[in-house]
């Protein structure tokens, strides 16, 4: 299977695809049942965990820890787990685990390769970030407080049991990063209460209030698959950006003297017209896959010594890329290296190779597994 395969049958196990975008499409929260507790066990352990705290690369703010019954932020603060230079204090971080302090840890697919791996593979699906943050709960504790998130998340129940209260609808309709948080907000109406077993996903919608607590005597491990999809504010901001670049109508000076008057409307009109349009919106699909591109981390197939294999190729399943065709007929490649322009010949060998095929353009093959973005068809890529 490809990676957005292997991550779709494990996220999402018995759906089509169109009912997953349908629920991304969407504003209600969902439980998925697992029926094998062992579902996500090949992506993360708690013995992953006792192991990355023992190593150089666990740090603040990657690592950090959270405890509900403090008071005022739920946010233990840094020196009563960390070093001053940030490393971890593993015995002073175990003693406030063992006080009911939750453990988490950020990013934790840019140091987990099955993590990795199936973020990926999300990526793949979905055309934007996703991330993989870590949370661990001793018993009969709650890390964080009630709160709503700005960007939709899936819960991956991976040990012990937590409880869960999610109450339905958008607290803040479609809040983003940039939305100011308005305080101590408190939810509406009467939770759902739902408890979340080894092998069971929640889906919850940006936007929509919960919180979770581990039962007496039960801890909890889970990941939160975070799903940055952009606003279209975000993305529309990307596309006048790089349409100033070209457009001198865009660099014209705005007639403030004429604020109040029809013609200041009219010119505002006018002005968003030239961001209308098939021709914007390819740009802007561009400009939205080359930040995705630039953004995450590159997974090439080869490694430190690896001549290019005999036999068919295709395109790395690791790496994000994507072929450009302008209206004049040029082609460019594009990946986290930037864009490899490409002859009429040159973007129908890749067009090839983005399916499998033996390269008719060896050259081309060479450069290409060169830069990390072939590998082998028969072979899966490294874990």
């Amino acid at each position: 299977m490809s990676l957005a395969e292997e991550a779709f049958a494990t996220a999402f196990p018995g759906l089509a695809v169109e009912e997953v975008l349908a629920l991304r499409e969407g504003r209600d929260w969902r439980l998925f049942r697992g029926n094998d507790p062992a579902r996500f066990a090949g992506l993360l352990s708690v013995s992953d965990l006792d192991a990355h705290l023992r190593t150089d690369g666990a740090r603040s703010p990657r690592v950090s820890m959270a405890d509900e019954a403090r008071e005022g932020s739920a946010g233990v603060p840094e020196d009563e787990f960390a070093l001053p230079d940030g490393r971890v204090d593993l015995p002073r971080l175990l003693g406030r685990f063992d006080a009911g302090a939750s453990l988490v840890l950020s990013q934790f697919h840019e140091t987990h390769p099955p993590l990795q791996r199936f973020c990926r593979g999300l990526e793949k699906l979905f055309l934007h970030a996703v991330q993989a943050n870590i949370y661990l709960t001793p018993p009969g504790a709650q890390g964080f407080r009630t709160h709503y998130d700005t960007h939709d998340v899936l819960v991956l129940q991976v040990e012990g049991r937590k409880r869960w209260r999610v109450w339905d609808g958008e607290r803040v309709e479609r809040p983003t990063r940039r939305t100011p948080w308005p305080g101590h907000l408190a939810p509406e109406g009467e939770p759902h209460l739902v408890s979340l077993a080894p092998g069971d996903a929640l889906y919850l919608p940006r936007g929509v209030m919960h919180d979770a607590a581990t039962e007496p005597g039960e801890r909890s491990l889970h990941i939160t698959i975070g799903l940055l999809e952009p606003s279209w504010a975000q993305a529309i901001r990307a596309l006048v950006d790089a349409a100033e670049l070209d457009d001198p109508a865009l660099r014209e000076a705005v007639p403030t003297w004429r604020i109040g008057e029809t013609e200041f409307e009219s010119a505002l009109a006018a002005k968003l017209a030239r961001l209308a349009g098939a021709e914007q919106a390819e740009r802007l699909a561009n400009l939205l896959l080359e930040q995705l591109s630039r953004d995450r981390q590159p997974l090439p197939a080869r490694g430190l010594f690896a001549p290019m294999p005999e036999g068919a190729l295709r395109l790395s399943d690791g790496m994000h890329h994507h072929l450009a065709q302008a209206p004049d007929g040029a082609a460019s490649l594009h990946w986290s290296g930037g864009r490899l322009a490409l002859t009429p010949e040159e973007a129908e060998s890749v067009v090839a190779l983005a399916e499998g095929a033996v390269p008719a353009d060896r050259a081309l093959a060479e450069k290409l597994w060169r830069m990390g973005l072939l590998e082998p068809v028969s072979d899966p890529p490294p874990a």
